[in-house]
């Protein structure tokens, strides 16, 4: 990887599918990618981990209609915590995952066009 940031759609896509890329190629645990403090979506293998709101949960099941390859495989919402963990498996290339991650930061999180995005962790 030689960036870690991004500010235009085609950037943060090629950021994401860099930062996939990356993490397969080391083999780590996970990447983490971050358009906020707040909000941040981890890879793993094939399993994109997010945590959603109730609201921010209905728009990322509706955007599952979009990406047949991807589906949910888990959700946990713990006691003490509010929202909803959701892992998504995913059957697809980096660069189809990058094309997700920017419509969930996009329209499940509702982040503006020109969002920055960061890979903090790969």
């Amino acid at each position: 990887m030689t960036r870690f940031d991004a500010d235009t759609e085609a950037d943060r896509r090629a950021l994401f599918a860099e930062a996939i890329e990356a993490h397969r190629t080391r083999d780590s645990g996970f990447c983490t990618l971050e358009a906020d403090e707040t909000t941040w979506i981890q890879v793993g293998e094939d399993v994109v981990n997010l945590d959603c709101t109730d609201a921010e949960l209905d728009r990322l099941e509706a955007l599952l209609n979009d990406f047949s390859a991807f589906s949910i495989e888990g959700m946990a919402s713990p006691e003490n915590v509010e929202g909803t963990n959701v892992r998504v498996q995913t059957y697809a290339d980096e660069e189809r995952i990058a094309g997700f991650l920017e419509r969930c930061f996009r329209e499940v999180y509702d982040r503006p066009e020109g969002y920055v995005a960061w890979a903090t962790e790969v």
